[in-house]
């Protein structure tokens, strides 16, 4: 298939082009993943549909991160094998979900092709393979790979808000964790690759950009030619700030271990920096997060939020929670909920534990708690969240706040959704307002998840305000009245000058006359005289 070049970051929608379809499940990195795929097919010649009906190639981009997340792919792997009864079409599994199973997935009959992480630059080819009868795996990791030379296709619906992967891969292999497994080792991007992409974007009229990691703090990239050359997480955060003050910079996901307090001051230091952290703690028990190879202590991640609270006072935290993990006890658990109070989550992602196969917690920590236990604690868990959500919302109302809008809200048309910079969802009447647009707006109450508001009509100042602001700022003028007369003045002067003692130096004309007669009498007869010694005189 002959190569096409894309020239926009949007995706091509053509129908003479054979047709992929791109179905992502997880987290944001897959997302961003999903959007290097079509930038790839789209430069071989591909362009992309909105149906599985209409493609000639369907994706699955694909989560392991829990059990439930895989059982929900293998339920749509079901469904596109009823759709290649009825015709000839390609299927493919990208993503963690391919690594992870590798050539197991192919036995699956509806599934051509498995592609990992780091083999997404091999899909022309494996595509090419399918039509010649066999199916096609690629599964190897790199340590190089991170797709830095391929700008993405966005496909979020608004044009507002996009995703930049900064790195790839964790080095951290908490116990319980499949990632490090199915994404490799960490390797960062360089920064003027991440720089341009951004540059890109916010010439395209993006407002908001989210740098990603799996551990965005542990970012440093290494100048291989001049390994005295690096830049780490602050600095490349910095850097991106100062492309536009108006364009929102975002980051996810931080590490209680790695997060510094120069990332905490540059935070502070720019305003379109969002004051928002996402902080996973997993646990409140020290011998849970020691077991879970989690690198800090109870006291440790208290005392990181302590230092975001002094740096940084209205900054939303936010975190992820395991429920049940192995040997959990009911201490271990009333810890957990006593840090959620001591912290005051704005919010969580919340989950009972799942272990997953070749993890280090699979082969050395029994999945041993219960189910009904896991969900009992999980609830307990998840009402005492909702809790301080609310709580934490209700310190809000009344505020005026600055929210950039994504769309309209999924539950009125009427209505606009955005968040603030905080990252909290504020919906509001839309008043002719639209996607891309940042209102101020009033915050009127709350739900745990929602603020609900109006905007702010803000309006020019009055030609008298504009007149009352410049008297002010000019200082008071001495009234004429107190100004003395000019005869006064002169007499003013000719006093200065009597008593000044410059009175006492002579006239240019009497020190002319005094020079002369140094002259005279100084160098008189100098003039080719030599000593007695007939020597030349050499003072």
């Amino acid at each position: 298939m002959a190569k096409t070049a894309t020239t926009n970051l949007r995706p091509v929608t053509d129908l003479s082009r054979p047709q992929v379809f791109i179905e992502t499940y997880g987290c944001q990195m897959n997302v961003n993943d999903s959007e290097v795929v079509l930038s790839i097919l789209q430069d071989n010649g591909w362009a992309l549909c909105d149906s599985i009906s209409n493609a000639d190639l369907i994706l699955i981009n694909t989560c392991s991160i829990r059990d439930n997340a895989e059982k929900r792919v293998l339920g749509r792997l079901d469904v596109f094998r009823q759709e290649k009864k009825k015709r000839r079409v390609i299927v493919g599994v990208l993503g963690c979900m391919a690594e992870r199973l590798k050539a197991s997935l192919l036995e699956n009959e509806a599934v051509d092709i498995v592609a990992g992480p780091d083999a997404y630059r091999d899909l022309p080819r494996l595509i090419a393979g399918i039509r010649d009868g066999e199916k096609q795996i690629n599964t190897l990791l790199s340590h190089e790979e991170t797709y830095a030379d391929i700008t993405p296709v966005r496909t979020d619906p608004s044009g507002v808000s996009a995703f930049i992967s900064i790195m790839r891969g964790c080095n951290n292999v908490c116990s319980y964790c499949i990632v490090p497994y199915v994404r490799g080792a960490e390797r960062s991007r360089d920064p003027n690759s991440i720089l341009r992409e951004a540059g890109e974007l916010i010439a395209a009229g993006y407002r908001e950009i989210t740098l990603l990691g799996q551990n965005v703090d542990s970012y440093l990239w290494v100048d291989a030619s001049n390994p005295t050359r690096s830049v780490n997480f602050a600095q490349l955060l910095e850097q991106v700030a100062l492309l536009d003050p108006t364009v929102r910079i975002r980051f996810a996901t931080s590490h209680p271990k790695d997060m510094g307090d120069d990332v905490l001051y540059v935070m502070a230091m720019y305003e379109n920096i969002c004051k928002h952290i996402h902080l996973p703690v997993q646990s409140g028990s020290t011998p849970m997060l020691e077991k879970m190879n989690r690198k800090y202590t109870r006291e440790q991640y208290l005392a990181r939020v302590d230092k975001i609270r002094e740096i940084l006072p209205d900054c939303v935290i936010t975190t992820d929670v395991i429920a049940g993990f192995s040997g959990e006890t009911d201490e271990d658990y009333r810890q957990t909920l006593s840090l959620m109070e001591a912290v005051r989550f704005d919010s969580a992602f919340m989950f009972q534990y799942s272990e997953r196969p070749g993890t280090k917690a699979s082969r050395h920590y029994p999945d041993n708690v219960p189910p009904e236990v896991k969900t009992s604690r999980l609830n307990g868990i998840i009402a005492l969240q909702n809790e301080i959500s609310l709580e934490r919302n209700r310190e809000w109302v009344g505020r005026v706040v600055e929210v950039l809008i994504d769309g309209p809200s999924k539950r009125c048309g009427d209505e606009l959704a955005g968040r603030t910079d905080g990252n909290k969802t504020c919906v509001f009447p839309a008043e002719g307002h639209h996607a891309g647009e940042c209102v101020t707006v009033h915050i009127d109450s709350c739900t745990s998840a929602t603020l609900l508001c109006h905007i702010v009509q803000e309006t020019a100042p009055s030609m008298e305000d504009v007149i009352d602001s410049i008297r002010g700022s000019i200082p008071p003028i001495k009234p004429l009245k107190d100004i003395k007369p000019l005869k006064d003045l002169k007499e003013d002067l000719k006093d200065i000058k009597s008593r000044s003692p410059f009175k006492d130096i002579k006239p240019l004309k009497e020190l002319k006359e005094d020079l002369k007669e140094g002259f005279k009498d100084g160098f008189k007869g100098r003039r080719g005289r030599r000593p007695a010694s007939g020597k030349k005189d050499d003072k």
